[in-house]
């Protein structure tokens, strides 16, 4: 009989993972089953760009797989049984239930509102296409002059402010950030930051938490610092754009969410052994720690990097985290050699809208260099980066010529811990 694997979800982790095994695995002795609501790949590091009415090249599963052996199934995954192995989905023809001998959970993220009041209702998110074609039609909507506020001032932040700022300079752009802004770049990095979006015209509101969000506004209030000591000048930026304001209302006619990303709910669901944060814990192969026929791959897994540190929610992290999860998976079936490529970081890629970008440079643990690539030279590098992510998409092993093995290692034994959450 054939070994049922099957993948849940298809973004960059997902679809590279279904790829890659079907090309490591003879297919004659596997059957690869992937998972995904919607029928094209979704360039998510792009939603920035379709929020502003960029269109992006389509990508349909059907060509991207055609004559791979992957089999695609249209529906949303509903429910997992770890302990029957078994996924329960919803499609276009009503319910079904999936059997696997592996299962590759690469569910991914979506937005989190932090329980902020207000935020569920009125904001708008851009961590998926839905999400952000929401917003393209809302601010094609926007007279010249009106508000538009970004909160959160992290890589999601700041691409989405700079990105507007560019596609609609008439409209009055701010970004409300817990910490300094660009606060985790080296000096060379943040000034650069700095100095496009005073170029920009952004507002930026250092050390300011947003505690609220309405129709036509957020309430905020200053973190970490003394009122008096919030309002600065920095270099590029007019004095006057750069504030934070305690208990005040920042008026904005959109709200666009970007505090980071909460992991889709159904692990937590299950008897798998997850974090605090809902992610699947793994060991360095990518496999669940407690029911190893599972492995769980990009924003949905707890994997340790360089440093004993839990690899970031990102693009950067889980597309080595795929190869090196079909590679295991392949290995293991196979009787072939395990994978020990460490997983580690190199820069960070930044977009500030078409013109501008800013690569900065970072150890493997992912901590800031001096060195950093600014100006029109990082964002043609940006665009190279996310043009190869989706070329690596369609081509899991690089261009590599791959040799599909036959199966020939026994199903691992189950071990009896049913353990729910990490100590």
């Amino acid at each position: 009989m054939q070994h049922r694997i099957v993948v849940l979800g298809a973004g960059y982790t997902g679809a590279i993972a279904a790829g890659r095994l079907a090309k490591r695995l003879h297919r004659e002795d596997v059957a690869i089953t992937l998972v995904n609501a919607e029928p094209d790949f979704v360039e998510r590091v792009r939603m920035h760009q379709l929020a502003v009415g960029q269109d992006l090249t389509p990508r349909p599963f059907s060509e991207m797989f055609a004559g791979t052996g992957v089999s695609l199934k249209l529906a949303k995954v509903t429910a997992v049984d770890v302990d029957r192995r078994t996924v329960a989905v919803h499609g276009a023809h009503g319910t079904d239930t999936l059997a696997y001998d592996t299962l590759v959970y690469a569910l991914g993220s979506a937005w989190n509102d932090q329980g902020v009041p207000g935020t569920a209702e009125h904001a708008h998110e851009i961590a998926g296409r839905p999400g952000a074609l929401r917003l393209r039609e809302r601010l094609a909507g926007l007279d010249a002059g009106q508000p538009v506020v970004v909160v959160g001032g992290g890589l999601t932040g700041v691409e989405a402010a700079a990105e507007i700022a560019e596609a609609r300079p008439d409209l009055d752009i701010a970004l409300v950030a817990r910490g300094a802004l660009g606060d985790w770049l080296s000096p060379k990095g943040a000034r650069h930051l700095r100095k496009v979006f005073g170029r920009l015209g952004i507002t930026v509101h250092e050390h300011t938490a947003v505690t609220g969000v309405e129709a036509d506004r957020v309430t905020t209030a200053v973190t970490g610092v003394e009122a008096d000591r919030v309002t600065t000048a920095v270099t590029g930026v007019e004095a006057d754009r750069v504030t934070a304001a305690d208990n005040k209302a920042v008026p904005a006619a959109v709200t666009v969410w970007t505090t980071g990303f909460a992991v889709h709910p159904i692990a937590t669901a299950t008897t798998l052994e997850v974090s605090d944060t809902g992610q699947i814990v793994v060991d360095g192969t990518m496999r669940s720690v407690s029911h190893p026929d599972v492995y769980a791959i990009g924003d949905a897994a707890l994997a340790m990097g360089p440093g004993d540190k839990p690899l970031r929610m990102s693009c950067a992290s889980g597309t080595p985290a795929a190869w090196q999860a079909a590679d295991a998976i392949a290995a293991r079936l196979t009787g072939g050699k395990l994978p020990k490529v460490p997983l580690r970081y190199f820069n960070q890629c930044i977009s500030l809208g078409r013109r501008e970008g800013l690569i900065q440079y970072v150890t493997a643990d992912d901590r800031s260099v001096r060195a950093a690539l600014t100006g029109r030279p990082a964002a043609v590098y940006k665009e190279l980066v996310c043009k190869g992510a989706a070329w690596g998409v369609a081509n899991p092993t690089l261009g590599i010529p791959a040799r599909r093995r036959r199966v020939v290692a026994p199903e691992p034994a189950r071990p009896h811990s049913t353990a729910r959450t990490a100590a």
